[in-house]
């Protein structure tokens, strides 16, 4: 498998003298199979040049699969710009993230409108066709592709490729579920000493890997004030990269603040990290221009279980969210932001009211303060899961505690995911998005 990296850079594109050597295009990620499969990971500006070198060399038509991590400017800027799209002979199948209020095609072609752009989407000469993608396994060409939502402020898929008897995942733009990763009680270095299940799951996801992809636009010091935009640090990616056994970790994404310098600075602190861990984990800072052979190690790399699931879905319909939660102030936050996404949204005041609605509504979905005063949220899952033969929504809770026991309390009684506050109206929508898609509400 061969994999080249067109853009490394996050957030916006920055040419200039001092992005020189790591590269200054968005997100742009190509990888090759030993069939001849070509899956493209995001269309941020790096798409141009890739575009421009498969016309130069095309001996017969392309075909190419591209997958969209979202539709954030920064990875699908290069889409208008990729010339393979501008003649009839090539053929893309193009795969995105189903979820949000607009399809991802219908975001395309808005960046694509006459008033900015003069070509429309439906213009182009290349046969298109687009594939609503969700968590679970696919079946893409002779790869196996499994997709797992990532923690951004907006549903966001990370892919894991295996092909060739290698694996690849790509893990870009994702954010820490807890502000620390390891246990107190416990020494890093092991995935069952991980404090937050998120953040378990998410290296589970990447477990022995011959080269992981991974966001890690800030250093730990920006971290602080850069919570709840969705993104990582280079410690982050190294600490969970070396705990489930990656081979190469190539660190991308990086912060359009950081000039060559400031990005090498982070390569030598991660490396240093990784050789502190005792870890035999090759770290590096993806540049453009890079390129990674990849051969099948002789123990042969590992392969993760998850249910195969059909790419092509209806776009999702308006779904019903039910709030609960004594507090008038998030409750109109929580219906302020799920309505501007094309939600109806229902209130109940405290626990017992929201049983009674749940009832009587049947809500999609359940967003669950766990600290009310009175009934709490606890006390209103367990009432919720043990009544005999009802069909019980799924339920996000909220919580203003990073407490792991009582987070996995919420789990035992039936809570399908959490959000910890203070959040954000992009972080909260795009996690009720996804706790909808999983539980197959849209």
């Amino acid at each position: 498998m061969l994999v080249r990296f067109w853009g490394t850079r996050g957030s916006i594109a920055t040419p200039g003298p001092g992005t020189i050597r790591f590269g200054g295009n968005t997100s742009c990620v190509e990888v090759t199979t030993s069939a001849g499969d070509r899956l493209i990971f995001d269309c941020g500006t790096g798409a141009r040049a890739m575009g421009s070198e498969l016309m130069a060399n095309a001996l017969k038509p392309l075909q190419a699969c591209i997958l969209l991590s979202h539709t954030h400017w920064d990875h699908i800027q290069g889409f208008p710009f990729f010339a393979p799209f501008f003649l009839p002979d090539h053929e893309f199948a193009i795969y995105g993230p189903e979820g949000g209020r607009r399809s991802f095609h219908q975001v395309l072609a808005g960046q694509m409108e006459y008033a900015v752009f003069p070509v429309g989407v439906n213009q182009l000469p290349a046969a298109m066709s687009y594939h609503n993608l969700r968590e679970g396994t696919h079946q893409i060409g002779h790869a196996r592709v499994v997709a797992q939502y990532l923690h951004h402020p907006a549903v966001t898929p990370g892919y894991r490729v295996e092909a060739d008897g290698v694996t690849v995942v790509y893990l870009c733009d994702h954010e820490p579920f807890a502000d620390q990763v390891w246990r107190g009680d416990s020494a890093p270095g092991r995935l069952e000493s991980i404090l937050h299940e998120g953040d378990r799951r998410h290296a589970r996801f990447m477990a022995g890997a011959d080269l992981v992809i991974h966001d890690a636009q800030y250093t730990p010091e920006e971290y602080s004030s850069k919570r709840t935009w969705g993104h990582s640090t280079y410690e982050y990616a190294v600490e969970l990269a070396a705990a489930a056994g990656v081979q190469r970790l190539a660190l991308t994404h990086h912060d359009p603040a950081h000039d060559d310098a400031a990005v090498a600075e982070i390569e030598r602190r991660a490396q240093a990290l990784a050789e502190r861990r005792g870890s035999r984990l090759e770290v590096f800072c993806a540049y453009e221009g890079c390129e990674v052979s990849i051969r099948p190690r002789q123990a042969g790399g590992l392969s993760i279980s998850e249910p195969m699931l059909s790419s092509n879905r209806a776009a999702p319909s308006a779904a019903h969210v039910l709030i609960v939660d004594d507090s008038s102030d998030l409750r109109l936050l929580v219906v302020h932001g799920l309505t501007q996404d094309g939600m109806t949204v229902s209130q109940a005041g405290n626990g017992a009211e929201g049983l009674r609605l749940i009832e009587e509504l049947h809500p999609d979905l359940v967003v669950l303060n766990l600290e009310m005063p009175q009934m709490g949220g606890m006390e209103v899952l367990r009432a919720l899961r043990s009544k005999p033969g009802g069909t019980c929504p799924p339920v996000l809770i909220l919580t203003a505690h990073g407490d792991e026991s009582r987070i996995q309390a919420c789990f035992n009684a039936g809570a399908m995911d959490y959000l910890s506050k203070p959040f954000s109206i992009p972080q909260l929508n795009a996690r009720v998005r996804a706790c909808l898609v999983r539980a197959g509400k849209s």
